[in-house]
């Protein structure tokens, strides 16, 4: 393509995206007009995707991490042939549009009849993950190119070799998330990740140097990355060379720094914060245009023969054609991968992980290390799950036992991902949004999810098929004090939208927990697990009910003979504790139902008959449960909780003291029976 018809695609680009924002009166349009060029290299010239199959698992990978610049993707992926049309640009964040403020990759239907369970849809092809909490993007590229890498090694490049591409802000550069993450991605060395930092000196505010001042590609270089410059990023040759340069590095990832300016060309608001967060304003689009040779009275012009020239360099569809041959005769040559590869790809373990995980023995112990029992029986079914603990898997125990960890040396299934709880779980989330990694996992203490919050947020957002795996799930913990004792984490969790919580009772639950993740859980699961050891619960239908109950939320554990005066509700260890006030109450002739409600959301799920049949509305209802109160009024009629925060002392004086005992939810149930 000629120097002339580049130059036409980027300024088709540049108008495209400062009308979308004029339009909506909302947006950002410096970066887009200053990193037109960078978008047009990468779209018509080197990463390699195919408009006609989107979701061809080995296209190349593109995150814009400073997605506030996201109508510069939009519209590049109009002109590139993805299904964004130049009315969907002009319906910029707007109401249930294909172009949101910030890149997002699925959401709930938007329209009137749709009502609070529309189904998740694509919103917009091209799209990899949602972003928009700045640092989340780059580091979620990570995760994306550590599964790339993974599966690579595991099946081979004849089916996954691709590169992931990122475009990465002074603000995701300043967020610790993404310090975190690019440590962690130069440790294990992920040579194919190549993230550009526009380095424009302009943040919201005004300049950068109000606030950044740091030598971004020496703390790069200390993390173990590769570092290149591009001094101008409308010198094209200057970012084919650097993109050269960095692809040809496989054992360190690369940051590309490129010297912009923000706004350009506008005339007047060019290299200022002015360009940054608002519309250029009417008049200035008009000069902007002028300046570029562009009609200033065009509105989302795409000039003659713009597509066929920007679609002409793509190397995707060919690439994909070859692909598909290297492929059929992969599946051929050995059945049993294929089909372990079929079921990766659509997040599912092999067949009889629930068998396996029922035939793990009933034992009296804490739910983390019946936990570790599970994650032994389940592994051989999950070849390619990949996660781990950030530094706590001696507690969390969360380890796949056979499996080797990954390493810059090797590519295993477990992961160190130190001391970097935020970052682990961008990271999850990227390897999660990569696709052929079933159910990615991070853990760490139920306390410390506080560290990981907006990842998990973001996981719900986007239906991810992640597991979130937190320990140490009460006060119960004991000495380590308040600041390490979770009481208002488990309803934060429940807080969020589209994510399930289960809070297992015993050994068994524990085991239909990993099960229920596994296969049925749609979307991210939290899974809150005890420090203390924990009775088998005494449950009148056996451990099948167990299964059961926990796939539908709620199950009764014990049930009076001649029905119940109360029913006692408990989640993980104070199910046991319902028990034994079930049992105060039975020495003084009151008749309690037990029930164990591991997971709200999963019983929200279930028709009201069996709701009812759980819970009916004719009997008083008293819920226990080792943390804040918030939220059971939803199902009983009073609470007993930890409305505080806790203390440092043994765990047993802790839930004494705290009330989180046998006698003070059999009196609480007395005085809602009037007694």
């Amino acid at each position: 393509m000629s120097s002339a018809d580049a130059t036409l695609s980027i300024n088709t680009i540049r108008t495209l995206s400062i009308d979308a924002v004029q339009k909506a009166n909302s947006g950002h349009p410096g970066l887009p007009l200053a990193l037109a060029p960078l978008a047009y290299v990468l779209y018509a010239e080197r990463m390699k995707y195919d408009p006609a199959e989107p979701a061809w698992v080995d296209r190349d990978r593109f995150v814009l991490s400073a997605g506030h610049g996201s109508i510069l993707q939009y519209a590049t992926l109009h002109l590139a042939g993805y299904d964004i049309s130049v009315e969907d640009l002009e319906n910029f964040r707007q109401w249930g549009s294909k172009t949101p403020g910030h890149p997002e990759r699925e959401f709930h239907l938007p329209d009137a009849d749709s009502g609070p369970d529309a189904t998740p849809l694509p919103l917009t092809e091209g799209i990899e993950v949602t972003t928009g909490p700045l640092g989340q993007g780059i580091s979620n590229a990570v995760g994306i190119a550590m599964a790339e890498r993974f599966l690579r090694e595991k099946y081979g490049k004849e089916v996954q070799d691709h590169h992931t591409y990122c475009i990465a802000s002074d603000g995701d550069l300043m967020e610790g998330i993404s310090a975190e993450a690019s440590s962690f991605a130069g440790h294990v060395g992920l040579g194919r990740l190549i993230v550009f930092y526009d380095d424009n000196d302009i943040s919201l505010d005004g300049p950068t140097s109000f606030s950044f001042s740091e030598d971004v590609p020496k703390r790069y270089e200390a993390y173990g990355w590769q570092t290149l410059t591009i001094t101008d990023v409308n010198d094209l040759d200057q970012i084919r060379k650097a993109l050269d340069e960095a692809e040809a590095d496989e054992v360190r990832p690369t940051l590309i720094s490129v010297k912009s300016v923000i706004g350009f060309p506008s005339p007047n608001k060019q290299g200022t914060n002015k360009a940054h967060g608002s519309p250029l304003g009417e008049d200035e689009v008009r000069l902007t245009k002028e300046a570029m040779g562009w009609d200033p009275d065009a509105h989302f012009l795409v000039p003659d023969g713009v597509y066929e020239q920007f679609r002409a360099g793509n190397p995707g569809p060919e690439a994909r054609k070859a692909w598909d041959e290297r492929y059929a005769a992969w599946r051929a040559a050995d059945a049993d991968r294929a089909k372990e590869w079929d079921l990766a790809w659509k997040g599912k373990p092999l067949p009889g992980v629930k068998d396996a995980l029922k035939a793990v023995s009933v034992e009296k112990e804490a739910s983390r290390v019946s936990g570790k029992r599970a994650m032994a029986a389940f592994e051989p079914f999950v070849p390619t799950l990949v996660g781990g603990a950030a530094d706590l898997s001696s507690s969390t125990n969360t380890v796949l036992p056979n499996a080797s960890f990954y390493t810059k040396d090797e590519v295993g299934q477990n992961v160190h991902f130190g001391v970097r709880e935020h970052g682990m779980g961008a990271i999850v989330n990227g390897l999660a949004a990569h696709g052929g990694i079933v159910r990615p996992y991070g853990s760490t203490f139920l306390q410390f999810v506080d560290y990981m919050r907006g990842a998990v947020r973001l996981s719900a957002l986007q239906n991810l098929h992640v597991a979130w795996v937190y320990t140490h799930d009460s006060v119960a913990l004991g000495e380590d004090g308040p600041t390490h004792q979770p009481v208002e984490h488990l309803a934060s969790m429940r807080a969020i939208p589209s994510l399930t919580v289960i809070r297992p009772g015993d050994s068994v639950e524990t085991m239909a927990a990993w099960g229920t993740i596994l296969e049925d859980v749609d979307g991210p699961a939290v899974l809150a697990l005890s420090r203390q050891g924990l009775p088998p619960l005494p449950r009148d239908g056996g451990d099948d009910a167990a299964w059961e109950g926990v796939a539908r939320g709620a199950y009764v554990v014990r049930e009076p003979e001649g029905g119940a005066d109360v029913i006692l509700v408990g989640t993980g260890a104070e199910v046991g504790t319902a028990v034994e006030a079930a049992d105060v109450l039975a020495a003084d002739g009151i008749k309690a139902r037990v029930v164990s409600m591991p997971s709200w959301e999963l019983f929200d799920e279930q028709d009201e008959s069996y709701q009812l049949e759980v819970l009916p509305v004719n009997v008083p209802k008293v819920s226990v449960e080792a943390a804040i109160t918030m939220g059971w009024e939803r199902y009983v009629d009073t609470a007993v909780g930890i409305d505080r925060f806790g203390a440092s002392a043994p765990g047993t004086e802790v839930l004494e003291r705290l009330g989180i005992t046998g006698a003070n939810v059999a009196a609480r149930a007395k005085q809602l029976l009037g007694e």
